[in-house]
């Protein structure tokens, strides 16, 4: 199975996960508190839905070969969810992202290995697995937001986490702020489970997160892929942090949560 398979047979299951709680949901679940700070559970799935019409554009645009069109485009998708209804927000966002899901998985192999999508902020077209990849990103972390509303255990979707634990380093520049170190520096050692991964912490300016074993180590971290991921994306904290995180060393996880503040 290719990256661009693996990347959109995640989408499909986090989805339709998702989209099974989300059929049941009440007015008064739409407006609980969710694991994303200062969003009830519709708010999460008003980004979630925005963002799927507008990564559904952009894999359109870049099959017909036209440039993304950018806030154009994305400005008048935000608006409209921003005024809509809580249910309304709900319902937007089961059509979107079936449809968009539904667009990746028609896609051939042999458009997945070839296409480039323009997905607006970066330097160059991406391939079709690194795009699926940014739409995993935003889908598993805030179907965490709206599944941890109801259920305080729950985890980043494995078929997602098994992805995204290897990928979470070449957004650590950005995720990461060093300023917490107060100019201190550390290499961290973090092992993961559920996979079994091996990362290199850098914790100095600025952030960065390296595959592999590191020669010399000033801490050591062990957690599940899962929390790994939620560690990086800001959202491993009390009360979701599992019983089975260790940290030794300089590896401070409430430091470590400070440098990676999340979304």
């Amino acid at each position: 199975m290719s990256d661009a398979d693996a990347t959109i047979a995640a989408l499909r299951s986090g989805f339709d996960e998702l989209a099974t709680l989300v059929s049941g949901f009440g007015d008064d679940d739409l407006a609980r508190p969710s694991g994303a700070a200062d969003w009830d559970v519709s708010q999460v799935l008003s980004h979630l839905g925005s963002g799927a019409e507008i990564a559904q554009n952009t894999l359109q645009v870049s099959l017909e070969g036209k440039p993304n069109p950018g806030m154009d485009f994305n400005r008048p998708v935000w608006a409209r969810y921003d005024g809509a209804t809580p249910r309304e927000r709900a319902d937007w966002f089961l059509r979107a992202n079936e449809a968009l899901t539904q667009s990746y998985e028609s896609l051939s192999e042999e458009t997945r290995q070839s296409l480039r999508v323009d997905l607006g902020f970066l330097p160059a077209p991406v391939d079709v697995a690194t795009a699926a990849g940014f739409r995993l990103n935003e889908l598993a972390l805030h179907s965490w937001d709206a599944r941890v509303a109801f259920d305080p255990a729950a985890t980043v979707a494995p078929q997602a986490s098994a992805i995204l634990a290897g990928r979470v380093g070449g957004l650590a520049g950005f995720l990461g702020k060093p300023g917490p170190l107060g100019g201190k520096t550390a290499v961290i050692a973090v092992t993961t489970t559920d996979p079994a991964l091996d990362f290199q912490l850098h914790l100095a300016e600025p952030i960065a997160i390296s595959p592999g074993v590191p020669e010399q180590a000033d801490g050591t971290l062990t957690l599940p892929a899962e929390a790994w991921v939620r560690l990086v994306y800001g959202r491993l904290k009390p009360p979701y942090i599992p019983a089975s995180v260790t940290a030794s060393g300089a590896a401070d996880l409430d430091l470590i949560r400070e440098v990676f503040p999340g979304f």
